[in-house]
């Protein structure tokens, strides 16, 4: 299974941005997806996650601003950020929980994507 993140990149302060993550490979189904971030010195902190029914959690760094998203048909997530601070400013990563055909469920992370927002 291959984790691809895109979107990400500079944006100024109550900015906008949507991050994608595109799932490939033998998948049999998709449990959740979940958006993590990381900042220099901080651990890795859930963001967002959504089932396969839809079910969605944020963390309490993204409530009231960011959105997650899923298309079941092309196995893609997206994390639409709105009202961007500079502490929003990390590595952003996509998480599949994930079955292959003929394996059981495991973790499959993407290399993330930057964001960076900043005047």
């Amino acid at each position: 299974v291959q984790v691809v993140e895109s979107g990400g990149g500079l944006v100024q302060p109550g900015g906008s941005l949507r991050l994608s993550c595109a799932a490939s490979g033998t998948i049999f189904t998709i449990y959740s997806m979940d958006w993590y971030r990381q900042a220099p010195g901080n651990q890795r902190d859930l963001v967002a996650r959504i089932t396969s029914t839809g079910t969605t959690n944020y963390g309490d760094n993204a409530k009231g601003r960011f959105t997650i998203s899923r298309d079941n048909a092309k196995n893609t997530a997206y994390l639409q950020m709105s009202s961007l601070r500079p502490d929003d400013t990390a590595v952003y990563y996509c998480k599949l929980f994930a079955m292959e055909v003929g394996a059981t469920p495991t973790d499959y992370w993407g290399q993330g994507t930057q964001v960076t927002v900043s005047s």
